[in-house]
């Protein structure tokens, strides 16, 4: 914005005539009277210029913000809050600089040009700051909504940020140098390959957030799990070349933003959005312990109220199929019988799959897999209703405490390396046998 001629006119009379006559009145010598006026144009100007500034940055504030007031739309708020309005307001001052500064310093032609390159200096650092101000207002406008939310906008204002500065960069270079643009690119093509590898992080992290923008494979707030990194806990911000992760001890752990699409990321987002978090977990039986079960036993087995309606119907069905096919009962091994671990693998459904803390609409099942050199797994399979971290632990812990408890009762025991007890009973017996 050019000042008009007889605005320039006016202020040459001022600092050419008026000033050094009244600085003659005031009694400074006649040959100090040019470096002196000149030095007082020049403060007097900077500090209309600030005070200028000042309250331009305070009109458009307050006039940005009652318009803000009025609209629905968060993108005017978000612009006073990255505070545009202010810089705006020096676009007046500076300009009126650039074109006073010719007047202010006729006497001494020699700093004209400095002074006009520093001014637009500052012009191109004021275009730079505005329209990072506006990207950066646009980018906390989307966050408002929900579909942007988790998504690595940040990293897409970096990169940004980034041709900003180097195009601000450039363009200093080019006042402070006499150098053009177009020149100094074409000079620096050799420099590519190096420029290449300076910014490898930076452009592998810009193609690895379009990546994981657009699969949606991970958004601030997930839970992940990254080994290699020693990365499990919240994503709690994405930048154009780390992520950071919250992990569960509070720690803090930055991962390339590479390594989201190069390394196996295992995200907790489906379970964190089902209705259920899993459990999968095993009961170990000793395989010495499993047996058929007499009457006596069964008799005893009913007393467990939970298991009583199931063993009655299992004791009616086997006695009817045996006594019709004439089962001599005085081996337990002949005809059908009931034994104590799929008496146990039964009430383990009646307990845990029943449990007010498990969900019924997802797939429940109590499994008997292979028994191998640990003994005859029994495993528990199911989900939780509380997804979170805490109740879930206490769940499991709850109804393993009890069935861990309850197998004794059914003349099951758990699998377990040999113990300090177990040698020492085999060391008892062991003369015996020798004997």
């Amino acid at each position: 914005m050019a000042m008009k001629t007889d605005e320039i006119t006016l202020f040459q009379g001022i600092f050419s005539e008026r000033l050094p006559e009244l600085l003659g009145r005031w009694g400074v010598p006649a040959e100090h009277i040019t470096w002196v006026s000149a030095v007082a144009g020049l403060v007097a100007v900077s500090a209309v210029l600030l005070l200028a500034t000042y309250v331009l940055a305070r009109v458009f504030t307050a006039a940005l913000r009652r318009f803000a007031r009025k609209t629905v739309n968060r993108f005017d708020d978000q612009l006073v809050a990255h505070h545009l309005p202010q810089y705006l307001g020096r676009i007046i001052p500076l300009t009126t600089a650039y074109n006073l500064a010719p007047v202010v310093l006729a006497a001494f032609p020699r700093l004209v040009k400095p002074v006009e390159h520093l001014v637009i200096i500052f012009f191109i650092v004021l275009a730079v700051r505005i329209a990072m101000a506006l990207f950066h207002a646009g980018k906390d406008t989307l966050e408002l909504q929900v579909k942007y939310r988790g998504k690595p906008l940040g990293s897409y204002l970096q990169v940004v940020n980034l041709i900003l500065y180097i195009f601000g960069g450039l363009a200093i270079f080019s006042q402070l140098t006499g150098f053009s643009i177009g020149n100094f690119l074409v000079s620096m093509g050799a420099a590519s390959a190096v420029l290449l590898l300076i910014f490898k992080d930076t452009i592998l992290g810009f193609v690895a957030s379009i990546q994981v923008s657009a699969n949606d494979m991970v958004r601030v707030g997930d839970w992940i799990e990254m080994p290699k990194y020693n990365a499990d806990g919240d994503v709690e911000e994405i930048n154009l070349t780390t992520v950071k992760v919250r992990n569960s001890d509070k720690s803090v752990t930055m991962v390339p933003t590479y390594a989201l699409v190069s390394d196996s990321v295992k995200n907790w987002r489906g379970m964190q959005e089902s209705k259920g978090r899993r459990i999968k977990r095993s009961i170990r039986i000793k395989v010495s312990s499993i047996r058929f079960l007499n009457e006596q036993e069964l008799d005893h087995l009913r007393t467990i109220e939970l298991l009583r309606g199931h063993l009655d119907e299992r004791r009616d069905e086997i006695r009817s199929y045996n006594a019709s096919r004439g089962v001599n009962k005085e081996s337990l091994i002949n005809g059908r019988n009931l034994t104590n671990v799929g008496l146990f693998r039964r009430y383990m459904e009646l307990y845990a799959l029943d449990h007010p803390g498990i969900n019924k609409d997802l797939n429940r099942v109590v499994r008997q897999l292979p028994p191998d050199e640990r003994g005859l797994p029994l495993e528990l399979y199911c989900f939780s209703s509380d997804t979170s971290w805490i109740p879930y632990e206490h769940l499991i812990a709850d109804i393993f405490d009890h069935l861990l408890a309850a197998a004794p009762s059914f003349g099951l025991a758990i699998f377990e390396s040999p113990a300090s007890d177990d040698l020492r009973n085999l060391a008892r017996e062991l003369p015996i046998r020798t004997a």
